[in-house]
């Protein structure tokens, strides 16, 4: 071998499947904590079980300006995204109401991928946020924010994480 095949060599570093394989039975087995600080308490979960008792007691509907500061998104295009008046929102805060089912669901699921987000980008909150609002090839050239009007948004933006965490372009 000549000296370029040497170095080329000495360059590859070898892929740790162990390690990976770990790696990914942690994420899918969920065994993170999630939570949710309220000023009625804090709302915490880690599982698919604890999280469907939570949606069907309904999350009070503050929760919205804490996802909106995870996201440093304003209240209003959240509300915007998922379809809730203004004055909706203002009269259920001010009763201290709970959302319904639907609304409850994404909102947690979009705090778990948040919460995902900062662990893929070593907890650098404005690097994360920055990805958020910048035109992603991997979604179909548009900002990955955009897509938390729905479910399978959501998901395609933990996707698009998930592909950046494992060292895929996203």
């Amino acid at each position: 071998m000549d000296t370029k095949e040497q170095k080329r060599a000495s360059n590859i570093k070898t892929f740790k499947v162990k390690k990976r394989s770990t790696r990914s039975t942690i994420i899918v087995a969920g065994n993170s904590t999630y939570v949710l600080n309220t000023s009625t308490g804090n709302i915490s979960w880690k599982n698919r079980k604890e999280r469907v008792k939570i949606i069907r007691k309904g999350l009070p509907y503050e929760s919205i300006e804490i996802i909106g500061q995870k996201a440093n998104m304003p209240v209003k295009r959240l509300l915007n995204y998922w379809g809730i008046a203004q004055t909706t929102y203002n009269k259920k805060k001010r009763e201290q109401d709970h959302m319904n089912v639907r609304d409850s669901e994404l909102l947690l699921i979009l705090s778990e991928v948040l919460d995902y987000g900062f662990e893929v980008f070593n907890n650098e909150k404005e690097k994360f946020q920055r990805w958020l609002k910048k035109p992603n090839i991997s979604l179909g050239n548009v900002t990955p924010e955009s897509l938390f009007d729905s479910i399978t948004g959501i998901q395609e933006v933990r996707n698009a994480l998930t592909r950046l965490d494992y060292g895929n372009m996203a």
